[in-house]
């Protein structure tokens, strides 16, 4: 990464202190800008237009980390609260950096905005080719938005606004909470606790068949840093790890990392959500040089530890 490009910057981080979001501060601090600023939920809501506003104000560089996000049943329960959380945060702090004339806004979006049935893997062109898989289309077409908007801002306003689609992520540090979390941490807690609690058996939603592609999470936050350095284009970058495992092999990857000892149960009744989702990466390679370097065993083995230590 480059010290120069960051020397004498103000970045402005939402979600700074976030699963993602603290990866990132810790990857930036040793690259030295000017400033590094992280406004908390408690004190900014960025639902709202005038604090968005007082969190853009000096900025060179905002990167929107910031959401309000789970998984499949946290989807299920909240869909109209994820909607209008994340659309209202991105149309606001877009606008307000753009009139406070920030220098560049890095918009993160989610690879739930992709269609249910994209052809694997899914290309950037795809984006636009049907409905998002149900369960999370009100977050997905939330965050999709934001590409809408970098986009409009960049023809009208001559706007320096870039967006990345990051695949799920996964490490140290992420959310374990069981009503709101992805299904990494999500197995990792029901494994941990099964086998502290010496469980015959571990339930898992859905058939096992469906597959995932997971970043380790600073793989993520580098791949940000590098598309803030060297990126400035409308067009939206995939950002993933080019690894691809279905529910039932993750499931027992991390059963073996564990070492839990009971059996592994399917619960059918359960939704699958998207049948595959693996991401062509050969547009960020291409632009700004990322590719993912943590092995998906190596982060889990990380992960697992970083739970069981806290």
């Amino acid at each position: 990464m480059d010290k120069k490009f960051w020397k004498n910057k103000t970045v402005v981080i939402t979600g700074g202190g976030g699963f993602l979001g603290s990866h990132l501060v810790s990857l930036l601090k040793p690259l030295a800008p000017k400033k590094i600023i992280i406004p908390r939920s408690k004190d900014y809501d960025l639902r709202n237009l005038a604090d968005c506003a007082k969190v853009v104000k000096g900025a060179d560089i905002v990167i929107h980390l910031a959401a309000n996000v789970g998984g499949i049943g946290y989807n299920q329960e909240f869909p109209g609260t994820l909607f209008y959380d994340n659309l209202l945060m991105g149309v606001h702090l877009m606008e307000e950096a753009r009139r406070a004339k920030v220098k560049k806004f890095v918009g993160i979006g989610t690879i739930c905005a992709y269609p249910k049935l994209t052809p694997v893997p899914f290309k950037e062109e795809n984006l636009w080719d049907g409905y998002p898989e149900e369960t999370n289309a009100p977050y997905g077409l939330a965050k999709k938005m934001l590409l809408v908007q970098s986009q409009a801002y960049r023809a009208q306003y001559k706007f320096n606004s870039i967006y990345l689609l990051p695949v799920n992520l996964y490490g140290p540090g992420d959310n374990f909470d069981p009503k709101s979390s992805h299904v990494i941490p999500a197995l990792i807690k029901r494994f941990v606790d099964a086998t502290r609690k010496k469980q015959e058996e571990v339930v898992i939603w859905g058939t096992g068949k469906p597959t995932r592609e997971f970043l380790y999470v600073e793989d993520a936050a580098r791949a940000i840093l590098l598309a803030a350095e060297k990126y400035n284009s409308g067009e939206p970058v995939n950002i993933g790890s080019s690894f691809e495992i279905s529910i039932k092999d993750l499931a027992q990857t991390i059963k073996k990392v564990t070492g839990y000892q009971g059996k592994v149960v399917f619960d059918k009744t359960k939704p699958d959500g998207q049948p595959r989702r693996k991401l062509d990466v050969s547009r960020a390679k291409k632009e700004f040089g990322f590719e993912s370097e943590v092995n998906f065993e190596q982060g889990l083995k990380k992960t697992v530890e970083w739970y069981e230590n806290k």
